[in-house]
């Protein structure tokens, strides 16, 4: 069923110690407890300025639907050591109190399954956590789906939702791979004559990014506007972002992003909001 707002999220990576944390901290399974860092309390509250302010200004107080777009939790990877907790039941109990309320203030919930070294095999841990929230199965009955086609607007605009996307160690080209998706998505669609996606949007790189592009027309030779959308993450720089190509240079991302059809205008449009830190102090 078409809707005119969705609001976009990925990569909380819930169960990091530099990711999302209530404020009230977290009970563990071993009766302890973990409260959350200073950094932590400040990303805590851009998730709610997030949710708070952005999305309803860009909504206009209209309803929306809410969709994950990959890696809610952070699993246990890599031979990493910045968990709250190695119990992916800690992890999935963190995701759950952060994403719930946003879960009851939506219209529907959709959820993407992210990278298998977070969520683990088959996304086990998201698919758990997906049908605790309530998020709308595929017709395969899965809570938690490697893909979502979602139509927007009176006009049945497709936007397509998947987590991974190329990535790059050079600024110059951080375009490439997002622009070299949308393309494929077009000659796939093309090839096999189904509706082309009007939007696609993609996860798994941390780093906001959004690209348009001319497409189609009528009679008058006015064009469409097709769009490619990377989101941003709610997760700091982990040791293993600091040992990679242009990551280990940049500061992280912040945030998420509203697509809204415009009624009144016809017009289809994407609002970011992002944030990032300050880079290390001089000293």
């Amino acid at each position: 069923m078409p809707v005119n707002n969705i609001v976009y999220i990925s990569d909380t990576h819930c169960g990091c110690r530099l990711a999302l944390c209530p404020p009230e901290g977290v009970r563990l399974d071993d009766g302890g407890t973990y409260r959350p860092s200073p950094f932590q309390d400040k990303l805590y509250e851009m998730w709610r300025y997030f949710w708070d302010v952005h999305v309803p200004e860009t909504t206009k107080g209209e309803p929306y639907v809410v969709v994950h777009n990959g890696d809610a939790v952070d699993g246990v990877h890599h031979n990493s050591t910045t968990q709250i907790s190695h119990n992916l039941n800690d992890q999935e109990e963190i995701a759950y109190q952060i994403l719930a309320p946003i879960v009851d203030n939506a219209e529907a919930y959709y959820h993407i399954r992210g990278t298998e070294a977070h969520v683990g095999k088959s996304a086990a841990a998201e698919e758990r956590l997906a049908r605790r929230l309530g998020s709308v199965p595929n017709e395969d009955g899965q809570y938690a789906r490697y893909d979502l086609w979602k139509e927007i607007g009176p006009n049945g605009d497709l936007v397509h939702f998947l987590h991974h996307i190329g990535t790059t160690g050079s600024q110059a080209y951080e375009s490439t791979a997002v622009y070299k998706e949308l393309m494929e998505e077009m000659i796939e669609a093309a090839r096999w004559a189904n509706q082309r996606p009007t939007v696609i949007v993609r996860s798994h790189r941390h780093r906001a990014i959004e690209i348009s592009t001319p497409i189609g027309g009528d009679d008058d030779h006015e064009t469409n506007m097709a769009m490619a959308i990377v989101t941003p993450a709610f997760q700091g720089k982990t040791p293993f972002v600091w040992k990679i190509p242009g990551g280990r240079l940049a500061t992280p991302q912040f945030g998420g992003g509203v697509l809204r059809y415009h009624e009144k205008d016809s017009v289809l449009f994407n609002r970011l909001k992002v944030w990032t830190t300050q880079r290390s102090k001089v000293v």
